[in-house]
């Protein structure tokens, strides 16, 4: 069965790409607008549960991220390609590194969840492991890690689009996987070009969190704070952003 995705573009610069745990393949502000479509070939992947996957059913698991992301570069003929992840889409390609390294030729994490588990305490556990049931959890959690900084209006149209697009037990079980999964001895020494893109007013995953994870994790990575962004620089600062891809990826 073919694997639905979103594709932009027909250009020699081949890309997959994984959304956050709120979004979806549709979900990434105007920079679908501003990609290169001559010189880049995007395929933005929903995860089973999300989007127009939303009726797949599967373990919603990063490991099966993985699977599918090999099965549909194997439908697009796609022998090697490079990955983008937000977030959580970040970890998911992590995982696709640690399945298949000689296929990937770079690695572009945006805001993204580290190799190794991600701690929380007590109360951050409760807001986060609430979030599938809670509308109003999912809304603290993106008015945090945006620096309390976007419009209500922004924060209330992100909340209805997760709540619309993905199914509350798979929201539920990604978490579940994501937040123990420890990838950091597998990924450890791993030589792959890195470009990680971090918004400089995320209050959780902030650009000394990533030096202090990713850059210690891979030898040839770069970390690239974007200004006046937060969790979201595809909604928040979309040209400066797609330039900073592009840039890394035609290089």
């Amino acid at each position: 069965m073919a694997i639905a995705h979103r594709r932009i573009g027909t250009g020699p610069v081949r890309a997959i790409v994984l959304h956050d745990w709120f979004g979806t393949s549709a979900n990434w502000g105007s920079v679908l607008d501003y990609l290169d479509p001559q010189g880049f070939s995007y395929a933005f992947l929903d995860y089973r549960g999300y989007g127009d996957r939303r009726d797949v059913e599967g373990r919603y698991t990063l490991p099966e991220i993985a699977d599918d992301v090999l099965a549909l570069a194997d439908e697009l003929g796609w022998d090697t390609f490079s990955l983008i992840g937000h977030s959580m889409g970040g970890k998911a390609a992590q995982q696709v590194l640690v399945r298949a390294p000689e296929r990937v030729e770079k690695l572009i994490g945006i805001n993204p969840v580290p190799a190794a588990p991600y701690e929380m305490d007590d109360a951050t556990h409760a807001l986060f492991h609430g979030a599938a049931a809670a509308p109003e959890n999912r809304r603290i959690i993106l008015d945090l890690v945006t620096g309390h900084r976007a419009s209500g209006h922004w924060l209330n149209r992100m909340v209805a689009h997760s709540l619309a697009v993905s199914r509350p037990e798979a929201f539920g079980a990604y978490l579940e996987s994501w937040q123990p999964l420890d990838l950091s001895a597998a990924v450890k020494g791993n030589t792959v070009p890195v470009l990680v893109l971090v918004g400089e007013h995320d209050l959780a995953l902030t650009p000394d969190v990533m030096r202090a994870t990713w850059q210690v994790s891979y030898p040839n990575c770069r970390v690239h704070p974007l200004a006046g962004a937060g969790h979201y620089p595809p909604h928040e600062t979309p040209v400066a952003f797609v330039t900073a891809v592009e840039d890394f990826l035609r290089s």
